[in-house]
């Protein structure tokens, strides 16, 4: 029992280490080598967990060989276009000047069902409003709107903006620790943070959740099981 406990670590830590040195892609955003990578893993790993009798070598060498073939094959198609187009693909325009490009289409094997879906999870639900659709060599859908069905910006109005506008909020004070990096992206000291809990009858233990911008503007989500506490309170 012992030993499968020890393997299942170590296959564990093998892996976490693995994925960190094939970069930070979420799943559905692998190209086709690195997804033929990450199933070959999965399948060695659980061989080498499951069957004791399987030395752990004969687990640990062939991760690390995919894993560094998976490295190497990213340098080469960094640095050769050729390489990267044949091993990743390249970008397909399915909508072209708002038409539908139905070879397109049947080349990639995407049906009508697979583009209304992913133009909906672009928050698009009619397709006239659609100038142009690519799809990426992951597989997902980009699209840019017609102009008439772009949303309205600050810089269509005319508005002027500052530095500081372009600055979202951050957390400050997460499950009752301060973020020191995120006060510093703020520009804040400490005291005035100290300040500022007080101000609203709270320690740092008290509160949940407090974020922060530039411009000191500030929300405070207390700890929902201290007694006698508003919701929450802000500038």
């Amino acid at each position: 029992m012992f030993v499968v406990f020890f393997r299942v670590l170590l296959i564990y830590g093998l892996i976490i280490v693995s994925l960190r040195l094939m970069g930070k892609r979420q799943l559905g955003q692998l190209q086709p080598s690195e997804l033929v990578v990450t199933i070959l893993v999965s399948n060695i790993a659980t061989m080498s967990i499951e069957d004791t009798n399987v030395p752990l070598l004969s687990g640990i060498i062939p991760i690390l060989t995919l894993v560094s073939f998976d490295v190497i094959i990213s340098a080469i198609t960094l640095k050769f276009v050729k390489a990267r187009r044949m091993i990743s693909g390249r970008p397909r325009v399915i909508i072209r000047d708002g038409k539908i490009d139905q070879k397109e289409l049947h080349e990639l094997r995407f049906s009508i069902d697979d583009m209304m879906e992913q133009l909906r999870a672009n928050n698009i639900f009619d397709i006239r409003d659609v100038a142009f659709a690519i799809v990426e060599t992951t597989g997902q859908l980009t699209v840019y709107q017609k102009f008439s069905a772009q949303p309205v910006t600050a810089k269509m109005l005319g508005l002027q903006g500052t530095a500081a506008d372009d600055a979202p909020p951050v957390v400050v004070i997460s499950d009752g620790m301060v973020v020191e990096s995120g006060l510093s992206y703020c520009n804040l000291k400490p005291a005035w943070l100290e300040k500022t809990i007080q101000e609203n009858g709270y320690t740092c233990q008290d509160i949940f959740l407090m974020t922060c911008n530039r411009q000191a503007d500030y929300w405070i989500v207390p700890m929902e099981y201290k007694k006698g506490r508003h919701k929450g309170a802000g500038k």
